[in-house]
């Protein structure tokens, strides 16, 4: 955090105050400005971007980057503990084909960012998973504020969890590709991480659990952290490692049912909550003067006047093409599958630290995952719920869980 040193005009700034009007700016004025439809995901991002490249008070401080490491985990350990195979099982033809779809649109993304921004394969495809890859635990905790009917938010769920599977994967070549050595590597290091996941679950069950009883929540968090912190040691960020757990985590539902169980997961959802705004602090403060050039203001244009209604018209042709829906209904699936927040920060930083990629596209990506960030809320006229929102738990939960296993029908 800043100290005296950071300028005469804050001088007064010791770090106590300063965490103190952090805390301030990043869990009570994102409430006031929500009633503008402002998602405190946003919000957070600006008070960074603010601190940070603006007036200097925020760069590399240990305890934000703690905080938002912890938020990006969590967020992505939800996200997995959220995935039901036996739910995408009930209607896998459609997601599969889905899933199809949307991977051929991403390759034809990325060949015309290749082309107009004169960039090499390997970042082109990562420009693409930016600008298409919904940001699914934003979404999966946004749904209930959305006002959206038990069918729709099963093909939301069901439809961005698929995406943001194959988006992963994607990832992982993409950074990992430099040579087929490499790529063979690390893909050795994540099955083995991913074998041995099981075996460390059942050692838990059958030796700490009856010595340490309701330990299960930290146990979570802390495999959780450490299989990000070996993702991210093979260049593929926090959120893989901490999605496997996640989805480790819920094949153990039947035998060690406390470890996916609703409450944990609403337990999990709590935990982000107040860790997650630091993430999107943190994501601003790394943002740049070029991230706001006129320059980046019209590739996030360009991006927007092309990119959105390309999604919202794949989405609402595939369900019209196979369900027979209505462009009216079929949009609302489509527009709250919009947010990408959180993959395309990731990706940003990624583009950032390992690519040449020029700054202004890099601040095109920004300006279009705040703008897709604020759609669905305009668009339902509702004010977007955030993790925040989420810390009462009780009967909002189960019924959230309720409506997961809903009616599935179109």
């Amino acid at each position: 955090m800043p100290s005296p040193a950071a300028g005469p005009s804050f001088a007064w700034l010791t770090p106590e105050i300063t965490y103190v009007l952090l805390l301030f700016t990043l869990f009570i004025l994102p409430k006031f400005l929500q009633r503008f439809r402002i998602p405190s995901a946003v919000t957070a991002l600006a008070f960074g971007a603010v601190a940070g490249p603006w007036l200097g008070l925020v760069h590399d401080d240990a305890t934000v980057n703690l905080l938002s490491t912890l938020g990006i985990v969590s967020l992505f350990l939800f996200a997995g503990l959220d995935v039901e195979p036996r739910e995408l099982r009930k209607e896998a033809r459609v997601l599969v084909e889905h899933v199809v779809v949307r991977v051929g649109a991403l390759a034809a993304v990325a060949a015309a960012c290749a082309w107009a921004l004169g960039l090499g394969a390997r970042a082109a495809l990562l420009v693409a998973l930016a600008v298409m890859t919904p940001s699914t635990g934003f979404i999966l905790d946004s749904l209930g504020g959305w006002g959206s009917s038990d069918s729709e938010r099963f093909w939301i769920r069901a439809k961005a969890i698929g995406t943001e599977l194959v988006a992963l994967a994607v990832l992982f070549v993409a950074v990992q590709s430099t040579s087929l050595a490499r790529l063979g590597l690390s893909a050795v290091a994540l099955a083995a991480m991913i074998a041995v996941l099981p075996i460390i679950f059942r050692w838990f069950a059958r030796a700490m659990i009856p010595v340490a009883p309701k330990s299960e929540f930290g146990f979570l968090i802390l495999v959780a952290a450490t299989c990000a912190i070996i993702t991210r040691g093979l260049g593929v960020y926090y959120l893989v490692g901490a999605f496997v757990v996640g989805m480790a985590a819920q094949q153990f539902r039947g035998s060690l049912p406390a470890l996916a169980s609703e409450r944990m997961i609403g337990a999990v959802e709590a935990f982000a909550s107040l860790f997650v705004p630091f993430y999107f602090f943190h994501a601003g403060t790394e943002l740049v003067a070029e991230d706001f050039s006129p320059a980046a203001l019209a590739v996030g244009g360009i991006f927007l006047t092309l990119i959105v209604p390309f999604r919202v018209g794949l989405v609402a042709f595939h369900r019209a093409l196979r369900l027979g829906e209505g462009f009216a209904k079929s949009r609302r699936v489509a527009i709250a599958m919009l947010p990408t927040t959180v993959f395309a920060l990731v990706i940003v930083d990624i583009l950032r630290t390992r690519f040449e990629v020029p700054g202004y596209v890099l601040g095109g990506l920004v300006v279009y995952t705040v703008v897709t960030t604020l759609i669905p809320g305009v668009f339902f006229r509702l004010p977007t719920p955030e993790f925040e929102d989420e810390l009462l738990l009780g009967e909002d939960h189960a019924v959230s869980a309720v409506s997961r296993s809903g009616p599935l029908s179109s």
